[in-house]
């Protein structure tokens, strides 16, 4: 089982996105997430870290896969990726300051651009999967000396509590 999720909160054509203060991804947006308690299952996880870290109750999250990444020759780790959609009536205003760093709601178009450095190098790689198919892949991610030298979508199954996403 890999120890983190990422969420992407989505309303309209907007991503509600995290700046972190600390690392990692620091000063960077993101997706809102972290790391698994001890006996969490990854939808448990992923819901607590969005109350936490935006105050919003959500339901319907859809799972959409893991990401994982070798660096620098080695295996690390992974995340399992969810989204869900924030109903037009229910508001947020930001930016907002929470604990983990700044809230912001950011274009998706701003957020998929090509070379964008406000966003982590892989999100580019992985995100369109994640908003617009219904199938769910292991995001296989290699960075060597900090840049991305490698990147695989391979389909996987869309339980997120199937054995062939343990972490070996």
């Amino acid at each position: 089982m890999y120890k983190y999720t990422i969420c992407f909160i989505e309303q309209g054509d907007k991503l509600l996105l995290l700046n972190r203060d600390r690392p990692p991804a620091m000063g960077l947006w993101n997706g809102v997430g972290g790391k698994l308690e001890a006996g969490e299952t990854p939808l448990a996880g992923v819901e607590r870290e969005v109350i936490e870290e935006t105050g919003l109750h959500l339901t319907n999250f859809r799972y959409c896969g893991i990401v994982t990444w070798r660096v620098d020759h080695v295996d690390i780790g992974g995340m399992y990726v969810f989204r869900v959609s924030v109903p037009e009536h229910i508001k947020l205003s930001t930016p907002l300051r929470v604990d983990e760093g700044l809230l912001e709601w950011k274009e998706k178009s701003w957020v998929l651009s090509k070379g964008n450095p406000g966003v982590g190098v892989i999100i580019p790689k992985y995100l369109p999967a994640v908003l617009s198919e219904a199938t769910c892949y292991e995001h296989r991610c290699v960075i060597d000396n900090n840049q991305l030298t490698a990147y695989e979508a391979v389909p996987i199954s869309s339980e997120v509590d199937d054995p062939q996403h343990a972490m070996l």
